[in-house]
């Protein structure tokens, strides 16, 4: 008879503690996981999601379906993870969207981050940086800054739409710089991208992995970075924070989560998060999570907890401003 290793381990404490482990959590997993993605098969989120539920899923000794559910930018994905019949085995990896704007931008939601979501391990950040065509009079962050603000909206920023996450960094920026700048808003990044380089707008905040091919090609120059440590991806470029009159613990990132219906047994989210910080340690995962534009990142329920509450307060006090501004 082949025991599972988190069986093993539930039966050990028992013995230690002299008292019966529980049932569930004795015999869990004894059967396929279920994690629900909010966003279509092969999209970001996804690739993400199987980087980790792949080992994973050896590690537990049970299949892990992905069960793809696009839709509301994310929040389908928690919805649907939170309206399964087998909630015991049944889990969802996120962007950080829907636990921290959706409740503030998403009508009828569905679901209280804090009361229905049990938070089990930050997988993977990415950070944004702000770029400018390569020959902006700029060429670092001070001088940005210095030329926003010789008037309101001497400068202009190009995004995917409001709420995005570039639109949101860009206010969070003008709000820590203490400027204004014009918001454009555009369809798609690759749009945001020519525009710069034919001058339409001035700047825009984009992932590292989409500007290093034009910083390369001498289109785009880099002013700065949104993580408040480099960035392998992008070699040399400073980090904001700190720097130029912005606080030192400045930080906009993107990231992705690993987070389980509330009331989840406490035993099974701690067997998950071990393991996928164990699985995040690997470098081969560390070197396909940055291949794509993500930082490994892991740590504890608690620590996913603060980082839910933190950015909650900052996108909501950014939501605030534009609120203000419209």
């Amino acid at each position: 008879m082949i025991i599972s290793r988190r069986a093993a381990l539930l039966g050990a404490a028992a013995v230690s503690l002299c008292k019966p482990a529980l049932a569930q959590d004795a015999a869990w997993p004894s059967q396929p996981q279920h994690v629900f993605v909010g966003f279509p098969a092969g999209s970001s989120p996804d690739l993400l999601a199987r980087i980790v539920t792949e080992p994973l899923a050896a590690k537990l000794g049970q299949p892990i379906v992905i069960e793809n559910k696009p839709g509301a930018g994310g929040v389908i994905g928690i919805q649907q993870m939170l309206n399964a019949k087998d909630r015991d085995n049944t889990f969802a990896t996120t962007i950080n969207g829907p636990l921290t704007t959706a409740p503030r931008l998403t009508p009828n939601l569905g679901y209280d981050v804090a009361k229905d979501i049990a938070p089990v391990v930050l997988i993977a950040t990415s950070p944004l940086v702000l770029v400018v065509a390569a020959d902006f009079p700029a060429d670092d962050l001070a001088g940005f800054i210095a030329a926003a603000g010789k008037e309101p909206e001497a400068l202009s920023y190009g995004s995917v739409g409001k709420g995005s996450g570039a639109h949101l960094t860009a206010e969070l920026f003008s709000d820590r710089a203490g400027v204004e700048m014009l918001h454009i808003p555009f369809t798609s990044y690759a749009e945001v991208t020519t525009a710069i380089i034919g001058h339409e707008i001035d700047s825009g905040f984009m992932a590292p992995s989409a500007a290093m091919q034009y910083v390369k090609a001498g289109k785009l120059k880099i002013l700065g970075i949104t993580s408040q440590k480099p960035f392998a991806q992008a070699p040399g470029v400073p980090v904001m924070a700190g720097q130029a009159g912005l606080p030192a613990d400045f930080r906009a990132e993107l990231w992705n989560a690993f987070i389980a219906p509330a009331g989840t047994d406490a035993g099974v989210i701690a067997t998950l998060n071990s393991d996928i910080n164990a699985i995040l340690a690997d470098e081969a995962v560390q070197k396909r999570l940055l291949d794509m534009g993500w930082q490994a990142a892991g740590g504890t329920p608690e620590e996913l907890q603060q980082r839910i509450a933190d950015d909650t307060k900052i996108w909501g006090a950014v939501l605030d401003r534009i609120d203000a501004k419209n």
